[in-house]
C-alpha cells in the first residue's frame, strides 16, 4: 500500500510540476488563480513538484526506502494544504471556480496526509 500511495504523490506531483513548467499562466487561467506577472516562480514551483515526484518514484522503487518516504510527503502536503489554505481564507480567487479548485485542492492534500499518517503508523 505504501508504494501505491508513494506512485500516486509522483504522479499527482509531476503532472501539477509539469503543467506549471510549461504553460504557468495557463494553467493558473484555468485554475482560476490569479495569473503570474512573471513565469518565473510558477516555473521554479513546477520544477520542485518535479524533483519531488522523481523523488517519490526512485522510494517506490527502492527495496528499503529512505529519504523522502511518507515522512515527507506528509510534510510537504501539510505544507501546501497550509498555504492553499490561508491563500483562500486571507486572499480567495476572484473566480467561483478558483475558490473552489483552491479548497478542494487543500482539502485532498490533507486527506491523502492523514492517509500517510495511517499507513506510516501501521
Amino acid at each position: 500500500m505504501v508504494d501505491e500511495l508513494l506512485w500516486l504523490e509522483m504522479l499527482l506531483k509531476g503532472i501539477a510540476g509539469g503543467m506549471l513548467l510549461a504553460a504557468p499562466t495557463l494553467t493558473a487561467a484555468v485554475l482560476g488563480w490569479p495569473r503570474p506577472g512573471a513565469a518565473f516562480w510558477p516555473r521554479l514551483l513546477g520544477a520542485l513538484l518535479i524533483g519531488i515526484a522523481i523523488a517519490s518514484a526512485l522510494n517506490a522503487k527502492a527495496a528499503t526506502p529512505r529519504g523522502l518516504a511518507l515522512g515527507g510527503s506528509v510534510a510537504i502536503n501539510l505544507a501546501a494544504a497550509a498555504f492553499l489554505l490561508a491563500t483562500a481564507i486571507l486572499q480567495p480567487p476572484a473566480t467561483r471556480r478558483g475558490r473552489l479548485l483552491t479548497w478542494l485542492l487543500a482539502a485532498g492534500l490533507f486527506l491523502l496526509s492523514l492517509i500517510e499518517i495511517a499507513l506510516a503508523a501501521a
